[in-house]
This record gives C-alpha cells, structure tokens and sequence, in this order.
C-alpha cells in the first residue's frame, strides 16, 4: 500500500482495481441495436469499487466521457504511473466514497479499452470488424450497460454521475430506465450537440479518414492511421479548453528558443503541448473507435426520441432527482444547454438543483480537482442516500 500513498499522500487511494469482463448477446440472443442491426455476443469491461451491500442499494454509476474507460480511480499495480481518470473524485473519503458506496464504470459498448468495439473479433469471419462493426448509438451503450447492472444483481442505482459524453449517458439512462435510477448528475453535457460540436467531430474524423494508412477502416493488419488520429485529438483538445486557460497554460511563450525558426516546426509551447497530446493518444485509442463513439455523440438528441420533438416531453418518463452542474468556462456545452435541460425537468415536477461552477479551465474542467465540485457531488449522493 506504501506505493498507492506516494501516489496519493492524503492516504485516500482507492488501492488496487482489477479490469473484469461481462460477455452477453451470445447468439441467437444478439442485441438489438437503434439501427436495426444485431450485435453479439458483446463484451464489456468494467470496474468495481467499494463493496456492495447486502440490500444493494448503494451503488453509484460513473458513465466515462468519449476517450475515456473503465478506469476510473485506483491503480492497476503498485508501479502504475498514473491512477484512473477520476481518481480525484472517487475514493476513501472522496466526493464519491467509495468507503460507503459501491462504484461500477463500464468502457462503452464501441470502445476499444476491453468492450466490443470495431477492434474487437468479428466471430463471422474471425478478423477485426473494421467498419463491418453496427454503428452504435449512445441509448445501445446504455442498454449494454444495463445488461451488466442486471448481471450484477442490482435493480436500482442510488446515483450515476458523469461529464460530457458520459452525461449523455445519464440523461438516457433516466429516460430509457426511470424505474431504476434514484439520483442523476450529469455534468458539462448537453440534450444534443450543437451545431458547432458537430463540426468539430467531423473535422476531426475526416483528419482520420484522409489518413492513407486509415484504408477505409482496415489498417489492423499494417501501418496504422496515427498522424489522422494524432490530428484528430489536437481538434478535440482545443475543444476541451478555454481561450483562459490557453493563455494561463501557453500564452505566446515559445518552445526551447529565444526566436522563431521561420520554419513550419512546432516553434510556440501550445504547439509542442498539441503534438505531444496526438502523439500519447494514438499508443491507447483506436481510430474506428474514435469515429464510431464521436458518431454516436453527434446523434445523440432527447429531444428528437420522443414524438413531440419536445425537450418537456423528453423528460416526462424521468422520475430521479438531479443536480446538473455546468462550467463558466466551458463553451463546448455552455451553461445555456444546460439551464435549457433544467427548465424541461422542472416543467415536469421533478426535484432539480442546478449550479454553475466559476472555473477557468473549460470543458475538461470536470475532471480536475475542484473542492466544490466535491462538496456539491458528496451533499448530493448523501442526501439522495437518505431518502432512498
């Protein structure tokens, strides 16, 4: 344990996690999915932390952004560089404690971090799916997701939390399961994406797509698309920033010289900070991966699913409490997006609060240490708890 300490000197690490595999859909029984299309069988990796009660009723749900996984805290061995992708919220004592609750975070279905996904064996004809793998919708990954909560046992979930992509996920959740689900927190999402988040996903899977080695999806048996899927994440990072934390990060210092090299290599710190993230991202994601998951996103809209194309009626089936938080900063999914899903919840009665956090970080502000954020989740997960 002296490891996981000097990982985390406040003594609150979540330890050591093990990756697990739920495997499901077996045929005939494949998974129907949004598109028509039959999936199975389906393989889903996931993470448990905590203990499960024995009355099971302490359960919270973290649902991962769009690169993210299943790791959502702890170590995997003690000589792990880096703990899971919100260590800082869950754990002993944490926002989300893990000393009281019983965490479950699952890898989407179209992933590529141990789910089934466009890497994954096609049993048909025992290559990789490539571009034969079924597009996939963010409600599909969700009903993956409840096949592994009833695999588990567990029939409601105090709470289920998660940011950007993985609020998607808890909006749905709450309209496809209402029965199931106590309290919700969706946080820096939105009902759909705008127009301008749309463009941005095509760029960056057209980055991809332009890649010779991309070869229409099938690159798993040679060279690999990396400089699309490097260019593709550059895209997505800015839109994870704010033009304040750019300045606060990089402003116009220049990168180990007094001057320009009047040439085209990277002569400003923004640029060496941009290249650096590509090149880490394409040693642990997928290209397929990152087209289909980003598609699904990009599809995602409460307000088309119901038949008034209403985003009041979107929640009229909803029947857990939320709190939904948004970020100053975070112009990606403004704060209007979500006072517009907060309006639609309360004209439907349901007990909502709403908070805006002044954070200067932008999108990915959720992901970073935030004390309020802390005491907002921690509060909200307590007070759900005692009314369960």
């Amino acid at each position: 344990m002296s490891e996981y300490i000097r990982h985390d000197p406040s003594g609150r690490s979540a330890g050591r996690v093990e990756k697990k595999y739920f495997t499901f859909a077996e045929p005939p029984n494949e998974m129907v999915l949004d598109s028509g299309r039959r999936l199975g069988p389906i393989t889903i990796a996931y993470e448990t932390l905590g203990t499960l009660n024995a009355e099971r009723n302490n359960v919270v749900l973290v649902l991962h952004a769009l690169t993210g996984d299943s790791h959502v805290a702890g170590y995997y061995s003690e000589t792990d560089d880096k703990p899971g992708w919100w260590d800082n919220m869950v754990g002993p004592g944490k926002g989300i404690d893990t000393d009281k609750y019983f965490v479950v975070c699952s890898n989407v279905l179209g992933g590529c971090m141990g789910s089934t996904g466009p890497a994954s064996i096609d049993p048909a004809t025992g290559r990789r799916y490539g571009l034969n793998f079924p597009m996939v919708t963010i409600s599909d990954m969700v009903r993956a997701q409840k096949a592994l909560i009833d695999h588990l046992g567990i029939e409601r979930i105090l709470s289920m939390t998660g940011g950007s992509m993985g609020g998607m996920q808890v909006l749905q959740w709450c309209i496809q399961y209402p029965e199931m689900v106590v309290s919700a927190i969706p946080l820096a999402t939105t009902m759909r994406h705008s127009a301008l988040a749309i463009a941005f996903n095509e760029v960056a899977r057209q980055a991809i797509i332009a890649d010779p080695n991309w070869n229409n999806g099938n690159y798993y048996y040679g060279s690999k698309p990396d400089l699309g899927l490097s260019v593709a994440r550059m895209i997505g990072h800015i839109t994870y920033l704010s033009d304040e934390a750019m300045r606060h990060k990089f402003g116009r210092r220049l990168q180990d010289r007094n001057d320009f090299s009047f040439n085209f290599e990277g002569d400003f710190q923004v640029e060496s900070y941009l290249h650096y993230q590509g090149a880490k991202f394409v040693d642990r994601f997928d290209a397929n991966s990152f087209l289909y998951i980003t598609k699904a996103a990009d599809y995602f809209d409460l307000i088309r699913q119901n038949e008034k194309n209403s985003a009041v009626d979107a929640f009229s089936k909803a029947a857990a409490r939320f709190m939904v938080i948004s970020f100053t900063s975070d112009w990606l999914y403004p704060t209007y997006q979500s006072r517009d899903m907060v309006k639609a919840m309360k004209k439907n009665g349901l007990d909502v609060s709403f908070c805006e956090i002044e954070a200067e970080w932008g999108h990915d502000a959720f992901l970073l240490p935030n004390e309020r954020l802390d005491t907002l989740i921690r509060g909200f997960i307590e007070s759900a708890d005692e009314h369960f």
